[in-house]
């Protein structure tokens, strides 16, 4: 053994026996249930907090190509690492008429299965639009690699209807309070649902791109725009309703986190 080695081998040995030494010598002065207490709040102060969290991701209105309207995107979690209780909601607003159009509320069970990404399971109810909907839901949530932020999820109504949905959005930082995000979603159903106008296979996606300002972390104007497109027997059936198929929009809207 070189007399290298030997060194760091001795300065290790002393180290660790110091560290036994200095524990020995606080358990005898402090006594262990104080030291069980310390533990347990440095459990707490590492990782085993409870927190909560919520975020307003899109608050803002579209012009919908002249058919105005406001659309919501939030959502907030409870819980610590591990465990948590998470709430989503997601719906549209007719500027003109004050007609809701769409309106979901999810309340999910969500289990960390890696550092990056929760695994979801709980129940979704669509209150709009009519006759009212419920459903199953399992799905993941997290930070891809290249730091994308991921939510795809799979339903299936209390009619047995299977459909599925993939969220991504990704935030490209001009400088730190000027962040550029492209956002995309599409849906998808296994089966026709005629009496909500979704046709089987991809039945719409979305595009959208918003440039928000930071004025506080928790506080964000945007401006962007956002292109829907109702595909395959979902805009068959828009048609035969004498909707568009498509439309594009302007946004301008407010980001919110507390």
């Amino acid at each position: 053994m070189t007399s290298f080695l030997r060194r760091t081998l001795a300065g290790g040995l002393m180290t660790l026996a110091g560290t036994v030494c200095a524990q020995d010598a606080v358990h005898r002065h402090y006594g262990e249930e104080a030291m069980v207490a310390a533990r347990e709040q440095a459990h707490r102060d590492m990782g085993g907090q409870t927190l909560a969290m919520a975020l307003v991701d899109r608050l803002e209105y579209q012009t919908n190509e002249g058919d105005g309207l406001w659309l919501w995107d939030a959502q907030g979690w409870y819980g610590g690492d591990l465990h948590k209780l998470w709430l989503k909601t997601e719906g549209e607003y007719l500027a003109e008429g004050g007609e809701l159009e769409e309106a979901e509320l999810q309340a999910l069970y969500s289990r960390a299965i890696s550092p990056f990404f929760d695994l979801q399971l709980g129940y979704r109810i669509d209150l709009e639009p009519d006759p009212e909907r419920h459903f199953a839901v399992l799905g993941i949530q997290g930070l891809a690699p290249q730091w994308f932020e991921i939510d795809a999820a799979a339903f299936v109504s209390d009619d047995g209807d299977l459909s599925a949905r993939l969220e991504a959005e990704y935030d490209f930082f001009l400088t730190q309070r000027l962040i550029l995000q492209p956002r995309a979603e599409m849906n998808l159903a296994a089966q026709d649902v005629s009496s909500h106008s979704v046709g089987s296979g991809v039945s719409t996606v979305e595009a959208g791109l918003r440039l928000r300002y930071e004025v506080r972390r928790q506080f964000a104007p945007y401006v962007g725009i956002s292109w829907r497109r109702k595909l395959g027997d979902t805009a068959d059936f828009a048609r035969e309703a004498g909707e568009d198929v498509g439309v594009l929009s302007l946004v301008a809207g407010v980001r919110l986190w507390f």
